[in-house]
């Protein structure tokens, strides 16, 4: 007899998870399915499992396919199981290829093709909808999407849009998706879409997106003009759609930690805040060769602005910009000053100028202090005048934290509000007022 073993969550159950389970079967005589707890799920990073391990469990059972039903809920069981089962064969998706060639030495590892454009056809007796999402864009931050979106459940990345084929198709290959060069077609049969192109491109395509119902999640910044921000968002909500910008820091739970003690009172008033990110960009890479938007402000300066709106607020009484230029014209180090009623701040960013990158929130009884990254906001510590007193935080981030906002923004479109604290409408409309003043003193400056 061929003992065959696989694993998954088996969230919201669907063709794809039938069809792994029916090839999973079809290896061997015996399948062994282990079904991951939501403990477990949460200490690998897997975001927004809906059903319980009890549904999950039963929906796997219905398949017909398995022949018994384990509970995963550990690291490193699946080497154990292999073992005290007698495994011939491990299974799992090719979502997975290369990471579980270790077990090869105890057993035959297949890697099983993947479903591509699953549906929610299974699930209408429980009432639920995968989301399915097409990507605008095909460079790193869309790369990065793709398996970031695997860890939360009830989305399912289907198509690629690019105007360029050979870009397109490249990245349908990599990731067994489908593509497309016609924008009408590319949206037929989606539900959501996901912009990671150039800035400038993100009006036109959010736009465009929102007039054919489809909800959005565009990359920040995710416009340049404080119009163009406050019109989109009016219109999604005229349209009942979701429009969310993706600064991912905003959702992250070290963050949110951060800016809870920060307003808890610990440190006293809040006077002063410095927000510094900055990394030495290739020359030839577009952050620094797109003349009309590129630069270290809008490639890093969503970051830097984001605890400074979050705390002070944008009624701000002044700004000012100081920047350093490359031979291009192009900023490749940024200075944003803030002066509010009660507190002045610093947004620093670079591009091609290295410098300590931190995050510093400072009261009238202590201060905060996150070192780089702190956009990524796993630790920070609390500091009071007695400098033997400091508190210390830590929270787990998982991956490229791109999950985080992927969580939020599919818990909005199914009607959960609870997250649109985290970046609001008019903190989105003045970050896009600060890089809209920004580029208007720029290209003044290019003029003289």
């Amino acid at each position: 007899m061929t003992r065959v073993i696989t694993y998954g969550t088996f969230d919201l159950f669907h063709e794809g998870h039938y069809r792994l389970l029916k090839r999973a079967k079809e290896l061997g005589d015996y399948l062994i399915v282990g079904v991951t707890t939501e403990k477990y799920d949460m200490e690998r990073g897997k975001l927004n499992v809906v059903d319980s391990l009890m549904t999950r469990i039963e929906n796997v059972k219905k398949s017909g396919f398995a022949d018994e039903v384990i509970i995963e809920e550990a690291v490193g069981q699946k080497i154990s199981d292999v073992q005290k089962y007698h495994i011939d064969i491990f299974a799992i998706g090719s979502d997975w290829m290369g990471a579980f060639d270790y077990i090869s030495d105890y057993c035959k590892v297949v890697y099983l093709e993947r479903t591509k454009n699953i549906s929610s056809t299974m699930l209408r007796e429980q009432n639920r909808h995968i989301q399915k999402v097409g990507i605008i864009g095909t460079g790193r931050i869309a790369n990065r999407f793709v398996p970031e979106s695997k860890q939360v459940s009830g989305i399912d990345v289907q198509r690629v849009y690019n105007p360029n084929r050979d870009s397109a198709e490249h990245f349908a290959k990599i990731w067994e998706i489908d593509f497309s060069t016609d924008l009408e077609l590319f949206l037929k049969g989606i539900d959501s879409v996901y912009v990671a192109s150039p800035h400038q491109t993100h009006y036109d395509y959010v736009k465009f997106a929102l007039e054919h119902g489809k909800h959005v999640l565009c990359e920040k910044p995710m416009v340049l003009k404080k119009n163009q921000s406050e019109e989109l968002f009016d219109y999604a909500r005229q349209k009942n759609l979701v429009l969310f910008e993706g600064i991912k820091t905003a959702y992250c739970p070290g963050f949110e930690k951060l800016l809870g003690i920060a307003c808890s009172g610990i440190i006293g008033n809040i006077h002063y805040i410095d927000a510094c990110f900055t990394k030495l960009e290739d020359k030839n890479k577009r952050e620094l060769t797109d003349m009309a938007c590129g630069g270290s402000l809008t490639e890093l300066g969503s970051y830097c602005l984001l605890p400074i709106i979050k705390l002070f607020g944008n009624k701000y009484e002044g700004v000012r910009f100081e920047s350093i230029h490359d031979n291009k014209g192009l900023d490749v180090f940024t200075k944003v000053s803030f002066r509010y009623p009660k507190g002045i701040a610093t947004a620093t960013c670079g591009l091609g100028v290295k410098s300590e990158g931190r995050l510093l929130i400072a009261g009238t009884k202590g201060y905060i202090v996150a070192s780089a990254p702190w956009w990524k906001t796993t630790y920070f510590e609390v500091h009071y005048e007695n400098a033997s007193q400091v508190d210390k935080y830590s929270e787990r981030f998982f991956g490229d934290g791109l999950r985080y906002e992927i969580r939020d923004f599919l818990n909005m479109i199914n009607g959960d509000d609870k997250s649109v604290f985290k970046l609001t409408r008019s903190e989105s409309i003045a970050m896009a007022e600060i890089m809209e003043k920004f580029l208007e003193q720029e290209k003044r400056m290019d003029n003289t």
